[in-house]
């Protein structure tokens, strides 16, 4: 087969979206990238347009790596896609969205129907049936959201969806969910082989309102005509179901086995654990993961990426300035001079909870904090504090993952985040164990194409990855760091639960 076998993997993130293509031997031969925005109509309320952003940018992608490799789309044998990870799209027959999408976990709406559907439940139920209290990136409240909140699109709703199905829908014209992403997201609708439990639909909405779920290396179908026509692939080219864009790349860092962890550092941080047994925490989510035969610990914060982002619009702007002024990147220039701060950034601390929180504190009313202010600050201690509460928030889950059993020794770091290697110092200061990067760095999208080539059995399963993905870089801790860094730990954990009453005091003052 040799060169005339490559695969194509696309993933749809929160700022942007990313393909690969890679060759027999995993290599990726061509890459290409496109920005979009992310709506925010309202305090809490995180939508993206699934026609205009999520399939304008699959066919764009599509398209310009094709022209740019210049490989014929008959050589392409199989497209893997994934997405934002906890969607719910509403979709008529002809799978065209009835509203935006209502994003994962960082979009909050839905706590009136949390907490009516935990009335209805029972609160220990609600335990039982979803690992832990219920929270924002439940699926289940989504829809109920929708069904309260719009009933004339509940009622022409055909399919509720989440990013991965809609894409695999519009390539292929078949509803299915990686049934991993469905026990995860849809709880407590699907069981662990991916049939839907169709009296646990009844509050919500209709069993065969759901996708069909199953393994997401399993063809969801082949590219129909019409999709070839728009995106520029072969019709019949055969497409896995697809999944999450963080299982995507967790794939993609080399999670292949128990007590394998990723800490995905993109707009948001997501964690995977792979176990052997099922975790029950409420802090985090024991699920079963995509790799048959295998569960998995999860975790996601609101505040990475996004919170840099704001950080470089608000306080240092003039590195804005100064990137359309010489071409160096911004973020790049706002880490001119961090290294040299002591950790603590000289007793400065940032609670990152800027759009509230998902893991570990599960606190959508959660807001940010910068204590310890004196004249001595300047900018750079600000950003460093806010990098350094990111890291702060690492170790906090590397501590449940550690009163469970779980005992990771290192961190297979990936997304964006890791092309800041100070930061991902910091991070192995913070946590004392080593952060590990790959020599592929393309992230989910490339996790995408290589769960493509097992769905058409060019590699024979997930262990096979194993001689696939290369380890590059590794940051090891620096004990005197380390030590450095504890107490400054503690004091963040304690911040939090003294100011709590109080954010949520603020919250409720915002909503009126």
């Amino acid at each position: 087969m040799g060169n005339e076998t490559y695969f194509m993997g696309i993933d749809i993130g929160t700022f942007s979206s990313k393909g690969v293509i890679t060759d027999a031997a995993g290599n990726v031969v061509a890459r290409a990238q496109t920005a979009h925005g992310m709506e925010n109509p309202a305090p809490g309320y995180y939508e993206q347009d699934a026609e205009e952003v999520w399939w304008h940018d699959f066919c764009v992608l599509s398209k310009e790596l094709l022209k740019n490799s210049g490989i014929g789309p008959e050589k392409i044998k199989a497209v893997g896609a994934s997405t934002l990870g906890s969607d719910c799209l509403p979709v008529d027959e002809d799978c065209r969205p009835l509203r935006k999408a209502i994003l994962y976990g960082i979009d909050a709406r839905c706590m009136d129907e949390i907490d009516e559907l935990t009335k209805y439940y029972g609160e220990e139920r609600t335990r039982e049936l979803f690992g832990r209290p219920m929270v924002s990136g439940d699926v289940a409240a989504k829809i109920l959201w929708v069904k309260n909140h719009e009933p004339e699109v509940y009622k022409n709703t055909y399919k509720f969806l989440t990013g991965s199905s809609y894409m695999a829908a519009k390539l292929t014209g078949n509803y299915v969910i990686d049934r991993f992403l469905g026990i995860a997201s849809f709880r407590p609708f699907y069981r662990a082989d991916g049939s839907v439990i169709e009296e646990m639909c009844e509050p919500v909405c209709r069993p065969d309102q759901l996708a069909k779920g199953q393994i997401v290396t399993e063809l969801a179908g082949t590219v129909t005509k019409k999709a070839a026509e728009e995106t520029g692939l072969l019709e019949g080219t055969p497409v896995i179901t697809g999944t999450g864009d963080s299982s995507a790349e967790s794939i993609s860092t080399g999670v292949l086995s128990p007590g394998d962890l990723m800490v995905q550092f993109g707009s948001s941080l997501f964690f995977f654990c792979c176990t052997d047994h099922l975790v029950k925490d409420d802090r985090v989510r024991g699920n079963n993961f995509l790799i048959p035969g295998t569960f998995s610990v999860a975790a996601g914060t609101n505040n990475g990426g996004t919170l840099q982002n704001w950080y470089r619009d608000q306080i240092l702007e003039t590195c804005v300035e100064e990137e359309k002024r010489t071409g160096e990147n911004a973020f790049s220039l706002m880490m001119e001079g961090i290294d040299k701060i002591a950790p603590g950034s000289d007793g400065l601390i940032t609670l990152p909870y800027f759009a509230g929180e998902r893991t570990p504190i599960n606190d959508p009313k959660a807001r940010g904090m910068v204590f310890g202010l004196n004249l001595n600050h300047t900018k750079k201690h600000l950003y460093r504090s806010a990098l350094e509460g990111i890291g702060y928030g690492v170790g906090q889950h590397l501590d449940i993952f550690h009163e469970n059993g779980l005992f990771p020794e290192r961190i297979l770091a990936a997304g964006g985040g890791t092309k800041n290697l100070v930061w991902m110092q910091m991070i192995a200061d913070i946590t004392g164990i080593p952060v590990v990067i790959a020599r592929e760095t393309a992230g989910a999208s490339y996790g995408d194409a290589l769960m493509a080539a097992i769905g058409v059995g060019h590699y024979k399963d997930f262990q096979a990855l194993r001689d696939v993905i290369a380890l590059e870089t590794t940051l090891t801790p620096d004990e005197k760091a380390h030590e450095a860094y504890k107490p400054y730990r503690k004091m963040f954990d304690r911040l939090y639960e003294k100011n709590k009453e109080d954010m949520h005091l603020l919250y409720q003052m915002q909503k009126k």
